[in-house]
């Protein structure tokens, strides 16, 4: 019998980086997602295929239920198949009915979005490994992946969110945020992803004192969620990346890109890869593709 999850890609707004120190994060679940395939098969093995939204196969393993219990680690070589096995064994560990309750599986995995553009890759398999074995996705993602969460909560919800950690619980708001300006949003992707686990080892290398920062953050997001017009919006936004700027001791994506640009240019996630929002009156679209950066995506065709 054959079971079909499907789980939201995610773009944080506001609150990145210091999510993971308690700041509330305003956060977009996308049109894009993952899905899921599973079906029962012998051996007392998994044959995992992973499909990039192209239809080509960008990772295929076979992974003994042996290798699951044991956490069995294997080269660098095999850096994605020790990936998965790490988040198999503590989803076994939850849930043990994963292999004492079966012969094996066929597993596939379908991206709606292509790899390289960082929407929630891990976090939408986590999120539907745990809605199909039933357990708690965030804390899954917590023994296995780690990060703040707020990528879970985008997976499994249908509306823009407000996500806090609180006592290390994720608190999760949904918002009611449909702006008139909403046609001026597009968001452009840089041509990279980035590696989210070494920009927060990075942060975490340089954070300090952050209770100040973590304030004027949250005022930050208020003010960007209670933003009436699109210069409201866009000033809330450039504050925002001030503070960050400030904080990781980098430059902002637009002084380091876009210094020429008539609008703002807002980092979103980890800094210096994936995608960045921006913020302007007219259709930026030919700006960035004469920069070269030829993936500009409106608001209504990215966000839910």
């Amino acid at each position: 019998m054959k079971k079909t999850f499907y789980s939201n890609g995610k773009l944080l707004i506001t609150g990145e980086y210091l999510v993971l120190d308690g700041a509330k994060a305003f956060a977009l679940p996308t049109k894009f997602g993952q899905n899921l395939i599973i079906e029962e098969s012998e051996g007392h093995i998994i044959h995992w295929k992973s499909f990039d939204s192209d239809g080509s196969i960008w990772f295929e393993d076979y992974i003994q239920f042996s290798s699951i219990i044991r956490k069995e680690r294997f080269d660098d070589a095999k850096n994605i198949t020790n990936t998965l096995i790490e988040i198999l064994h503590e989803a076994f560990t939850m849930n043990p009915d994963l292999i004492t309750k079966s012969k094996g599986y066929t597993i596939r995995t379908e991206l709606t979005f292509p790899k390289s553009w960082g929407l929630g890759t891990s976090s939408t398999v986590i999120n539907n490994i745990a809605q199909w074995l039933e357990i708690d996705a965030f804390e899954l993602l917590k023994r296995s992946f780690g990060g703040s969460g707020y990528d879970i909560a985008c997976a499994q919800n249908n509306s823009p969110i407000l996500y806090q950690l609180v006592n290390e619980k994720p608190v999760v708001e949904k918002v009611n945020f449909k702006p008139d300006f909403q046609t001026k949003i597009y968001f452009v992707y840089l041509n990279k992803k980035q590696n989210s686990k070494a920009a927060i080892e990075s942060y975490y290398g340089k954070h300090g004192n952050i209770e100040n920062a973590i304030t004027k953050i949250n005022s930050i997001t208020k003010a960007v969620i209670e933003a009436n017009t699109l210069k409201e919006f866009g000033v809330a936004l450039q504050n925002h990346e001030i503070e960050l700027s400030t904080i990781l001791e980098l430059p902002t994506a637009k002084e380091a890109l876009f210094p020429d640009f008539d609008g703002v240019i807002k980092s979103l996630g980890a800094w210096g890869g994936d995608f960045v929002m921006s913020i302007s009156k007219e259709n930026p679209t030919e700006y960035f593709k004469e920069k070269g950066f030829e993936i500009v995506i409106s608001y209504n065709e990215m966000i839910l």
